[in-house]
């Protein structure tokens, strides 16, 4: 067990900070808790109020007619979140998952078609997520974007297309950053240290800065330095242990400029720059072809708790470079908003594929020892580039507002991975030449390589793929509001969309079958919603919509043809393209303020049918991902929140949502003989994948004076996540039984790696088990200082995030987890 350090952090945001009158000293004559319980109680929690843009106009939380929460910038430091996978887990009906370093699927009310992995370039996200006004969506590699500075974060539940367009298809996710301000200097800085438990260190250094130039211009700078303990050890072929490998660092800064030469005209151009880099992975090896308890003929090795086995290291870096100009021009009796934007992302994965590569030589080629143990790096690359336009005009009158606007998005994007084994030709050339002969029948054929297609001469390049996609999209929407009477109110929008995709794609290598070939999808439709709000009393409103979501369809990549079984080219070949996915919601809601407006209780219940669900299916043997269309599916469910400040030194806040969604269609495939049979467990009935049925959250802090201006607080967050599975085949008959006699030869049956092996089966679970996360908080502060100790994850739980499988669990069982117990000490200070 290696050292537990504490942390020292330094944070100063008087511009956030909900504390700013904690410093002031008492009135004359008036000692400290009188002040505190006086006509004028200082204000030590965020405000229940809240202004939002989630209609993209400004208007109070409690007033939006569907479900929306929006935790500020204070709510999410009380709450300990350093990432979107915290929020998710205070929020009801959202959900993240946790799918390796840099990389997470984020669903909202039980809508997720499963794990997206990273060779599936072409599936689009079925949850929205935007920096302001700038679409940041890019499937499995959103970025995770660091929290500091942020005014607030939106979470829309229910599908958000007739405003957002595809991709919120249930839901969006909007970072809304603190923007410069005209006439105020202001600043914060952030300095840290830390350690988890029995893992590495960590540190970051952080600051924001506020500066007018002059009365008609003001600059906003805000950066960060964030080293990430690692707390993953991987045992290597000689049983050694490289420790906390998942170590890594993030790295940005933000800059915006606020130009208002006068009261209706202004410009905002900004950049935001992110690097992070990751030095391994947070996967637990369940089970290892090349690191099992089971082999007799080779080292027999069991993994801990917090183990993998690796051969070779697994960095990840990610690039995120985001430029937008937002103009706003104020006619008087409409508003004029438009947003240009830029994306670059250049992501490279590297994965130690060794336990997939050394399965394939095994079996079917019947490679040696030298062969099957060969280091196999896998890469992946992606650089995608983006820019959107949009410009709208919103008014309004006394009972009336509308919005009407257009957007224009093209994007290309490059993905190529490769997997490069060293010395491939000489440890294998003789068994793939007696395969292929066999298979074949060319007695005289001599395999000397594994790259087949003209201009790729590399032989140690086992596996080649370069896809490259052009995206266009062009949508004009509208929403219009009427109040009906002073209490009665109806809304109405649409968005109309025409996309096309055009791909072209290269695969290569002994493990794939070679192809050189293009695919093109288009896709036109409309998205409507309806909405109608009713206000009981002043402080209690009801609600209901009927709204469309759409996710756009695309082209599936081949099989690996040489690595299938016969069975599995029957049943995943041929798929070339899937359909556009489409949902309507139907919802009704209360939303209520209590305790004279310091508290609010929020309720909302919903039915979801959605209609060709892209489910990803694990295509066996053949180490590939398919999506097929499943051409029902459907969730119901209902979410709560209560959050209130009772009194001066104690506030709550509560959340929990249940979301039963399961598929209503099976999919079947005949095989060669005639027999038909479910496809992956896409069965009727089954649930959908990576988001729980249940999730709840609790989070309290209770204060008290300390004297000389201070105040002590304690606060504390409980997040309890329900069971999930993370692809809807993960609940097929049999599955979590891997048959460890299945790898085997084609020339050489009944031989085993390591064998003989001690049994036959290896057993897992792929249900993930529900878990529960407590993290607590006691400080001092006043106005301008923070001074506090945490200690998250109390209890030390290890959740499985993930399951994490190669070639159909046959060559290795893992599980995605979190981050252990850590301490810390946090400081923080304005200026």
């Amino acid at each position: 067990m290696r050292t537990v350090v504490l942390v020292l952090t330094l944070v100063a945001l008087p511009f956030a900070a909900p504390f700013s009158s904690i410093a002031q000293e008492p009135r004359e004559g008036q000692d400290a808790e009188e002040s505190a319980e006086g006509e004028d109680p200082p204000q030590f929690t965020e405000e229940i109020s809240v202004t939002v843009t989630a209609r993209k106009r400004e208007e109070d939380l409690q007033s939006v007619p569907f479900s929306v929460v929006a935790p500020t910038q204070q709510a999410l430091r009380n709450r300990g979140a350093r990432s979107i996978e915290d929020v998710s887990a205070n929020v009801a009906g959202f959900s993240v998952q946790n799918l390796g370093p840099g990389q997470s699927q984020i669903a909202m009310r039980g809508v997720s078609a499963g794990q997206i992995v990273r060779d599936q370039p072409g599936v689009k996200e079925q949850v929205g997520v935007y920096l302001d006004e700038s679409v940041i969506s890019l499937s499995l590699f959103t970025p995770d974007i660091d929290l500091f500075d942020m005014s607030r974060i939106e979470v829309l539940r229910g599908p958000q297309g007739t405003l957002f367009g595809s991709g919120s298809l249930s839901g969006t996710v909007r970072y809304i950053t603190n923007q410069p301000e005209l006439g105020v200097s202001e600043g914060a800085a952030e300095l840290g240290f830390g350690s988890l438990d029995g893992g590495g260190l960590g540190h970051d250094a952080k600051f924001a800065l506020n500066v007018p130039l002059g009365p008609a211009a003001a600059a906003r700078v805000t950066a960060w330095n964030t080293g990430i303990g690692g707390f993953m050890d991987a045992v290597q072929p000689d049983l050694s242990i490289n420790e906390d490998v998942n170590g890594g660092r993030r790295t940005g800064a933000r800059v915006a400029l606020r130009l208002q030469p006068n009261d209706r005209f202004a410009i905002t151009p900004r950049v935001i720059y992110q690097d992070v880099s990751m030095d391994g992975w947070n996967r637990i090896d369940a089970y290892n072809v090349l690191a099992n308890p089971f082999t007799t003929t080779r080292p027999a090795v069991t993994l801990g708790e917090r183990q993998l086995f690796t051969q070779i290291d697994e960095p990840y870096t990610d690039e995120f470079l985001l430029g937008d100009v937002t103009l706003e021009y104020d006619f008087g009796g409409a508003a004029f908003t438009s947003i240009t934007s830029f994306t670059n992302r250049d992501i490279e994965v590297v994965r130690d594929a060794s336990a997939l590569g050394g399965s394939v030589v095994f079996s079917p080629f019947g490679g040696p020892e030298a062969g099957y143990t060969l280091d196999f790096p896998l890469v992946d690359a992606t650089v995608a580039q983006g820019l959107t336009q949009e410009v709208r005009v919103a008014g309004g009158t006394e009972r009336v507002d509308w919005l009407a606007g257009a957007f224009y998005s093209t994007s290309e994007r490059q993905y190529g991975q490769s997997a490069y084994a060293r010395g491939f030709v000489a440890a294998n050339g003789g068994a793939v030449t007696d395969f292929l002969r066999v298979v074949t029948g060319a007695s005289d054929l001599v395999w000397s390589g594994s790259r087949t297609l003209a201009g790729h001469p590399d032989t140690e390049e086992i596996f080649y793929s370069d896809l490259n996609y052009d995206f266009d999209q062009f949508a004009t929407f509208g929403d219009v509001s009427v109040a009906v009477t002073d209490r009665f109110r109806l809304s109405g929008g649409l968005r109309w969309y025409d996309f096309d995709e055009q791909r072209t794609q290269v695969f290569d290598g002994v493990f794939a079958d070679p192809l050189d070939s293009e695919g093109t999808v288009t896709a036109t439709g409309v998205a409507p919603r309806a909405i109608a709000s009713f206000d009981v009393t002043p402080a209690t409103q009801l609600n209901a919509q009927v709204s469309k979501g759409f996710r756009l369809g695309g082209i599936n990549d081949p099989l690996n043809t040489p690595i299938c079984s016969a069975a599995d080219l029957v049943t995943f070949g041929n798929r070339g393209t899937w359909e556009d996915e489409e949902l309507w919601n139907y919802e009704a809601g209360v939303k209520s303020t209590f305790l004279g407006g310091r508290g609010t209780f929020n309720a909302s219940a919903f039915y979801m049918d959605i209609s060709n669900l892209q489910a990803t299916v694990t295509a066996g043997t053949c180490s590939s991902r398919i999506i097929f269309n499943v051409p029902d599916a459907r969730s119901a469910g209902v979410e709560l929140e209560v959050a209130a400040q009772p009194s001066t030194f104690f506030d709550f806040a509560l959340s929990a949502s249940v979301a039963d969604a399961r598929l209503q269609s099976t999919v079947t495939s005949t095989d060669e003989s005639g027999a038909v049979g479910v496809v992956s467990g896409l069965e009727a009935g089954k649930r959908l994948p990576t988001t729980p049925r249940f999730q709840a959250a609790a989070a309290a802090t209770w204060r008290w004076l300390v004297g000389g201006g201070w105040v002590g607080y304690l606060s504390g967050t409980f997040q309890h996540v329900g069971s999930r599975f993370t692809q809807v085949g993960d609940q097929a008959e049999g599955f979590g039984t891997v048959d460890l006699t299945a790898l085997t030869p084609a020339l050489r049956p009944g031989t085993f790696i390591g064998g003989p092996l001690t049994q036959t089966t290896f057993t897992f679970d792929p249900e993930l088990p529900a878990y529960s996360i407590l993290n607590l908080r006691v400080g001092v502060l006043d106005g301008r200082w923070d001074v506090a100790f945490f200690a998250d994850n109390v209890t030390d739980t290890r959740a499985f995030l993930a399951l994490d499988q190669e070639r159909g669990t046959l060559a290795r069982v893992g599980y995605l987890t979190n981050r252990p117990r850590s301490y810390g000490v946090s400081t923080r200070i304005d200026f």
